[in-house]
């Protein structure tokens, strides 16, 4: 294992413990600011997530938005490659994805301008640092290769960290959103 692998592999077990500790807490309203802010973009195309384990969840914001837009969730359509995003409704029909994560039923692909990303650790630069397989970022390249796409890292405020290890296929976030606020990237 490289040195960078070696630090990159603590720091999302750090991040893993912070977060499991904030899940825990059980703090309510955990998305009224991601709320606020995807109200500011109300009709744009979105994604957001389907969480799993620990992960905050964005849910009931996600239902807001689909009020008065198309909203998503990614699913992995195999290694190495890049997301898709398939309509998601509110009471839609869901069948198991790769890694316990749901999606649709049917799927019905479409590509969003707004992609919330979940992750395992955030800075205040737009640093993130997720599971390790490179999903977002291949996605988030694409993307951003094809039009302005705005990457809203969503996260419990405990998540920040400082230094994290990044590389340079790691892309940025343009702001984060915890339970505690939204973080302006700098």
């Amino acid at each position: 294992m490289s040195d960078l692998a070696a630090i990159k592999a603590q720091a999302r077990k750090d991040g893993f413990a912070r977060r499991k500790a904030a899940f825990e807490a059980k703090q309510g309203g955990a998305a009224g600011h991601l709320s606020q802010v995807l109200a500011g973009y109300r009709g744009v195309p979105l994604s957001g997530y389907m969480p799993i384990r620990t992960e905050i969840n964005p849910l009931a914001a996600m239902a807001e938005a689909a009020a008065y837009g198309p909203v998503g969730v990614p699913v992995i359509m195999g290694a190495g490659q890049a997301l898709q995003f398939s309509r998601w409704e509110p009471d839609g029909a869901l069948r198991a994805g790769p890694f316990g994560a749901q999606v649709p039923e049917v799927d019905d692909f479409f590509e969003p301008e707004i992609v919330i990303v979940p992750l395992v650790a955030f800075d205040a630069h737009g640093g993130r640092l997720g599971y390790g397989g490179g999903f977002y970022d291949r996605t988030l390249d694409l993307l951003r290769s094809r039009r302005g796409t705005l990457a809203i890292g969503f996260a419990f405020a405990a998540q920040e960290a400082q230094n994290l290890p990044l590389e340079a296929t790691d892309q940025p976030l343009d702001m984060i959103v915890t339970e505690a606020g939204v973080i302006s990237v700098t």
